[in-house]
């Protein structure tokens, strides 16, 4: 670890943190709230998001070590643990997102690094740089037909999947994790934009917010 350069990122004063979408949910007086909502819309805020690169063979070596877990053994794959809090991604060949409850992503950096040693990788923590929403309901699946290209069909899109694509004019991570839940990892700088489309998109099948 002696020719590695990490910079401490975590604030050391008590500045309070603010979600991607804590100015669009604060601008409204009075969130969304559908009698029967066919759409339920919710933001999971400062969760621990790494981006992992490296090789195959000693990543998923490294990982199981430290988190009991094992790597995507399919492209597109998301896999959870137990409580479901956690999950691992495959985004490329050499390419894992991880997600964990926030606060556990800079001791589980530093314990990866350890693991990985000499291997040649990187890891990036893009904590601050991207949210996640839930999308759940009966109508969640026409949401995304309006909002994304990528096919969505229960055959071509089962629980488990997970994609990059084009939502709108934006790009995310779509992520199938229910039958009828979907979630969506958002760019801080997207954040209010796909939000924001996402109440128009869902208005006719009524929509609720929830914090």
């Amino acid at each position: 670890m002696s020719d590695v350069k990490e910079f401490q990122s975590r604030p050391t004063d008590t500045s309070r943190a603010e979600s991607p979408l804590e100015w669009s949910l604060h601008e409204q007086k009075s969130l969304p709230h559908a009698s029967n909502p066919g759409v339920i819309l919710s933001e999971k805020p400062f969760m621990g998001q790494l981006i992992l690169r490296g090789g195959a063979i000693v990543m998923d070596e490294a990982v199981r070590e430290v988190m009991d877990m094992a790597l995507p053994a399919k492209p597109l794959a998301v896999v959870s643990d137990d409580s479901g809090e956690r999950s691992i991604q495959w985004l490329s060949p050499d390419e894992w997102l991880v997600i964990v409850p926030g606060g556990e992503e800079f001791e589980l950096e530093q314990k990866l690094r350890q693991s990985l040693g000499q291997a040649h990788f990187s890891i990036v923590n893009v904590s601050g740089g991207q949210t996640l929403m839930s999308l759940k309901g009966s109508r969640a699946r026409e949401v995304l037909m309006k909002s994304i290209s990528y096919d969505v069909h229960p055959h071509a899109f089962p629980v488990g999947k997970g994609v990059s694509t084009t939502f709108a004019k934006a790009t995310i991570i779509v992520r199938r994790t229910q039958e009828d839940g979907w979630e969506l990892i958002l760019r801080r700088s997207f954040a209010d934009y796909c939000y924001r489309w996402l109440l128009d998109a869902s208005r006719e099948y009524g929509v609720s917010v929830t914090r």
